[in-house]
C-alpha cells in the first residue's frame, strides 16, 4: 500500500490537477478570513471551507489516471487496493492542506473570543480547531468517494451529487462536520476553547465505511 500511494501522490503533483481545489480554497480563506477577526471563527470558516475542497481532491485522483495506467494498476496491486490508495492520497492531500491553514489563520487572527471579551491563546484555539479540520477533511473525503467512480460514473451525476453532499454535509443537523464547527463558534461566543473529539471521531467512521464500500465496489465493477 505504501508503494501505491507514493504513486498516487507523484501522479498528484505531477498532474498539477490539485492546483484549481487548492487555489479556490486560498480564495475561500482570502475572502472569509481576514486579519483580526477572532480566532475561533476563522478557524470554523476554515474548517468548512476544507470539505468541498477535500470532495475535490478525491474527484482528481480518482479520475486522474489514464485508463490504460489504472489497468495496469488494477492487475498488479487489485482494484480495491488501488482505488483505495486514490482515496487516502486525495485524504491526505485535504489533511495537510487543513492542517497549513489552521497555522496560518490561527496567527494571523486576533486571540479573543466575540467582542474582544475574552483572551484565547494560540495555542489553545489552534487544539480546538485542529479536530474540526480533520473532521471537515474526513467527511468531505467520504462525499467525494461515493460520488465519483466507481460509485457514480457519469459525470453529469457525479459532479451535482458532490456539490449536493458537500453542502448538506456543512448544514445538516447531525452531521459531525456541523457540529463540530457549531462547537468553535460557540466556544468564541463564550470564550472556551473546547477540543472535541467525537465530531472527527465520528467523521472517521463514517469515510472508513465509504472508502470500504467504494473500493470494494471498484473491485466488482473491474473488467
Amino acid at each position: 500500500m505504501t508503494a501505491l500511494l507514493r504513486y498516487q501522490a507523484d501522479l498528484l503533483l505531477r498532474s498539477q490537477r490539485w492546483l484549481p481545489p487548492v487555489i479556490l480554497y486560498a480564495v475561500f480563506l482570502g475572502v472569509g478570513v481576514q486579519s483580526g477577526q477572532p480566532v475561533l471563527n476563522s478557524l470554523g470558516y476554515t474548517a468548512a471551507a476544507l470539505l468541498p475542497v477535500a470532495a475535490w481532491l478525491v474527484r482528481v485522483c480518482v479520475t486522474g489516471e489514464p485508463p490504460a495506467a489504472r489497468a495496469c494498476v488494477a492487475a498488479a496491486r487489485g482494484p480495491a487496493r488501488a482505488h483505495l490508495a486514490c482515496l487516502l492520497t486525495a485524504l491526505l492531500a485535504a489533511v495537510l492542506l487543513g492542517v497549513a491553514a489552521t497555522v496560518v489563520v490561527t496567527l494571523i487572527s486576533t486571540p479573543v473570543s466575540d467582542g474582544h471579551r475574552v483572551h484565547i491563546a494560540p495555542l489553545r484555539a489552534a487544539a480546538a480547531g485542529l479536530p474540526v479540520v480533520l473532521a471537515c477533511a474526513s467527511l468531505g473525503a467520504a462525499v467525494g468517494a461515493l460520488t465519483s467512480h466507481p460509485v457514480l460514473r457519469s459525470t453529469g451525476r457525479a459532479v451535482p451529487a458532490l456539490l449536493l453532499g458537500t453542502l448538506l454535509a456543512v448544514v445538516s443537523a447531525g452531521s459531525p462536520a456541523q457540529a463540530a464547527i457549531s462547537g468553535l463558534v460557540t466556544g468564541s461566543r463564550t470564550g472556551r476553547a473546547h477540543i472535541a473529539l467525537l465530531p472527527p471521531t465520528v467523521a472517521a467512521l463514517c469515510t472508513a465505511a465509504a472508502f470500504a464500500a467504494a473500493a470494494w465496489l471498484a473491485g466488482r465493477r473491474s473488467p
